[in-house]
């Protein structure tokens, strides 16, 4: 009896943490999708999803120091006279912590500001929460590596 009940206990643990597992990885394959929406967004000026994405008390500190809330941010982000022509994210490693998640990488983003050609190859941290059952962003920050 005692055998059997063991057995069942091992077995029942075994499938949460399976279960644990496969959800932790969908939703780091989510964040990582949502960072990439959002590059894409800031480069189209998309307001509409930027605003879904970042939480409400949502704050960046960009590669100038500059600190922007959520309103500051989509303000920044609608500015017409700059066009991003690159905005790509690469060496993404999201870790998590049950619903929060940060996220580290490169970012490369290319353009024009005023009529003046601009790059910027940074590194960022991202912090991400689920809040009410769907993650947002909720931290950022932005910063240029020292050559």
């Amino acid at each position: 009896m005692r055998i059997h009940a063991r057995c069942g206990l091992i077995l029942l643990v075994s499938l949460c943490c399976h279960a644990l597992i496969a959800q932790e990885k969908s939703d780091a394959s989510t964040i990582r999708t949502m960072e990439t929406k959002w590059a894409e967004a800031y480069k189209q000026h998309n307001i509409d999803i930027l605003s879904s994405l970042l939480a409400d008390d949502f704050v960046i500190t960009i590669e100038d120091g500059s600190v922007y809330s959520k309103a500051g941010y989509i303000t920044h982000s609608a500015d017409s006279s700059v066009r991003v022509q690159v905005a790509e994210l690469s060496d993404l490693k999201v870790r998590l912590h049950g619903e929060t998640a940060i996220v580290t990488g490169a970012y490369h983003e290319k353009g024009e500001s005023n009529g003046k050609p601009y790059e910027y190859h940074d590194r960022l941290t991202d912090v991400w929460m689920k809040i009410g059952g769907r993650w947002q962003v909720i931290a950022s920050q932005y910063s240029t590596p020292i050559k």
